[in-house]
């Protein structure tokens, strides 16, 4: 009777560890191997973390503030820009022009590539058709905010440049061109794979939703949208930085002959009348080109930053998406995410840059805080 019930008892326990065996080594839809209680035996698993773990749950609410942030921020600049009067005019079209692009980076961009990071495997589900709208507004507003940037910076250095033929009516000309070209070019890039068939953005086997992969498309998309703007800001900014240092040197060269004017000392008379009529012009002119020394200085130093904080968010993702589909070769999936959400947290640096260099935006700020309490 025991021996009966033992050996029935070894075939029920053998019979619920064979299914078990067999998902232990086979992978799931997602490419993961599905998890077992023998998994920390199995070579290359002991280091697997499991799907909700505290680190997972940081970086996604990290990422939830990083959406949140960009969203909002950009929008207090807009209704800022929109609300006071003194801002309907260049440059503050264009900075405008880039919270726009900034805004719709946060709303339709980023969340839902966030939702993509949570999915198993990466995989979309949500159709093919939802997976072309997010791709196409994805290209159109990362490559507005780019070109936003390099607009301002032409802007900058035309300003600084040509400060006597750049007038008002130049600029906003210029300005409203540089925007519409701007979004012109963006539309173009982001929109060639639909309009001519330049690759498929959605892989319906492997569910996967992501740029198109086709090397002619990736040397089109990825001139158009970041290496071509590239050498527009590092050229202009290079010729910011000798005009401004031109500027600056014959600024100061222009001042020193102040102590010539009270060296007569014969005529005490005279040189108490040259003295009062020439040293508050001179120390007029000397406080203005002070002023606008600061000012130049201050501007080519945002641009700088901006520049700056551009190219080291946006070149590994664009360094990456040139070589891959060149060499069919690919980094780890969690490379690429560090690399497209460093290019996504462009969007949130632009408007802390040029905010915080412009005491009027800040003012702007306070008050439009102040009159809502």
């Amino acid at each position: 009777m025991d021996a009966a019930n033992l050996s029935a008892a070894a075939a029920g326990v053998a019979l619920t560890l064979r299914p078990e065996a067999c998902s232990s080594s086979s992978p799931s839809p997602g490419g993961l191997v599905a998890s077992t209680p023998g998994d920390a035996a199995l070579p290359g698993r002991e280091g697997r973390e499991p799907p909700f773990s505290v680190f997972v749950v940081l970086v996604v609410t990290l990422l939830v503030l990083l959406i949140a942030a960009t969203f909002l921020w950009n929008l207090l600049v807009l209704v800022t820009i929109l609300r006071v009067r003194a801002f309907h005019r260049v440059p503050h079209n264009l900075v405008a022009s880039t919270a726009v692009s900034d805004v719709l980076v946060a709303a339709l961009v980023m969340p839902l590539s966030l939702v993509t990071e949570l999915s198993d495997g990466r995989r979309w589900r949500l159709g093919r058709s939802l997976c072309h709208v997010w791709i196409s507004f994805d290209v159109l507003c990362c490559t507005a905010s780019i070109w936003n940037v390099a607009a301002i910076a032409l802007d900058r250095y035309w300003t600084i440049t040509r400060h006597l033929r750049y007038t008002l009516r130049t600029r906003s000309r210029a300005s409203a061109l540089m925007i519409a070209l701007t979004w012109a070019l963006s539309a173009l890039i982001a929109l060639a794979p639909l309009l001519f068939g330049w690759g498929e953005a959605y892989d319906a086997g492997l569910q996967r939703c992501q740029v198109s992969q086709e090397p002619s498309y990736a040397v089109f998309s990825t001139c158009g949208a970041f290496y071509l703007p590239l050498g527009v800001v590092l050229f202009v900014y290079w010729k910011i930085y000798k005009a401004a240092k031109f500027r600056f040197g014959r600024g100061r060269r222009a001042v020193l002959p102040l102590p010539a004017t009270v060296q007569v000392k014969e005529a005490p008379h005279e040189a108490e009348m040259v003295f009062a009529v020439r040293r508050p012009g001179l120390a007029l002119q000397r406080s203005g080109d002070s002023w606008r020394e600061q000012k130049e200085k201050r501007a080519a130093l945002m641009v700088g930053i901006l520049i700056g904080v551009f190219v080291l968010c946006w070149i590994p993702f664009f360094l990456t998406e040139l070589i891959s589909p060149l060499c069919a070769c690919s980094l780890p999936p969690i490379w690429k995410s560090v690399f497209l959400w460093l290019g996504y947290s462009n969007s949130f640096f632009n408007p802390l840059i040029y905010t915080a260099f412009n005491k009027t935006y800040n003012n702007a700020f306070r008050s439009l805080f102040t009159k809502q309490r």
